[in-house]
């Protein structure tokens, strides 16, 4: 991959952005002298300056002065008033990368009066560097501004770059939301562990391994999961009936039904 050096702005200190911040860091493809954080918490300027020493203000128009990117990290509520700011502040030419749930590219355009945009849905794994990131940008974005995007996403884990704004709330139900799903199964496990008799500290270290071995193992052997749970699952065993129970559920039913819902929130959210 190709690295760039970029001059940046952070529009919000928030979890997620501190989490490009760190990629973007450890990956060397900005110095902490060419970033600089906007938010409005004295507090978390003062511990963003203190452990990144990146540059901090309290005004958007001072952090996105001279800079290649902006990158937009505040939660969507506070999304407008930051683009009434931001309006005829931004020359032609910087990548606005926006990590705002549910906003759409259009809105994010005329808001800002600005074309060179790129959307993007990461998820909370990021914060640890196994981050899955979907993105799409408009036509204005350059060649070299969606390498700089993908740079930066990149470093956060994975990431997919789909031609249609539409997969990208598809993605925020699947990928965005995803992690729940998983850490509410995992909660499950752990709960029904301790039921049968498992010491609660010791099942939360079974499931959490668990997961990340059977994350590991698909994505390593790159079979599909139908092939990876038919290979643990002999005929009258103990996974079989468990299974069973599943399927009794109408397990597979429950998590369509599931991502369905997540997928008209963000498709309402957006309009």
């Amino acid at each position: 991959m190709d690295f760039y050096i970029m001059k940046i702005a952070f529009i919000g200190g928030g979890n997620m952005g501190e989490a490009m911040l760190t990629a973007v860091l450890d990956k060397k493809l900005a110095a902490p002298v060419d970033i600089c954080v906007s938010d409005v918490s004295e507090s978390r300027r003062q511990y963003l300056e203190e452990h990144y020493r990146v540059a901090v203000t309290a005004s958007n128009r001072e952090a996105v002065k001279n800079k290649d990117i902006v990158v937009l990290a505040v939660k969507p509520q506070n999304l407008p008033e930051v683009m009434v700011d931001l309006k005829g502040c931004l020359e032609s030419t910087p990548l606005v990368l926006s990590i705002v749930a549910g906003v759409k590219i259009s809105a994010i355009c005329q808001g800002l009066g600005h074309r060179r945009v790129v959307r993007c849905m990461p998820n909370t794994p990021a914060q640890v560097g196994f981050g899955m990131s979907a993105w799409t940008a408009t036509g204005e974005v350059t060649g070299e501004q969606k390498g700089q995007a993908q740079a930066i996403l990149g470093a956060m884990g994975k990431e997919i770059y789909f031609d249609d704004e539409k997969y990208i709330d598809m993605a925020t139900a699947v990928t965005g939301s995803g992690p729940a799903y998983v850490f509410l199964l995992a909660e499950s496990l752990i709960d029904a562990a301790v039921n049968i008799g498992i010491p609660r500290k010791e099942a939360e270290e079974l499931v959490s391994q668990m997961v990340l071995g059977s994350a590991h193992l698909m994505q390593k052997t790159g079979k599909p999961p139908a092939e990876l749970r038919r290979d643990v699952t002999s005929p009258g065993g103990t996974t079989e009936r468990a299974l069973q129970v599943f399927e009794e559920g109408g397990f597979a039913k429950l998590v369509e039904d599931a991502v369905k819902a997540a997928y008209q929130r963000s498709k309402e959210l957006g309009s």
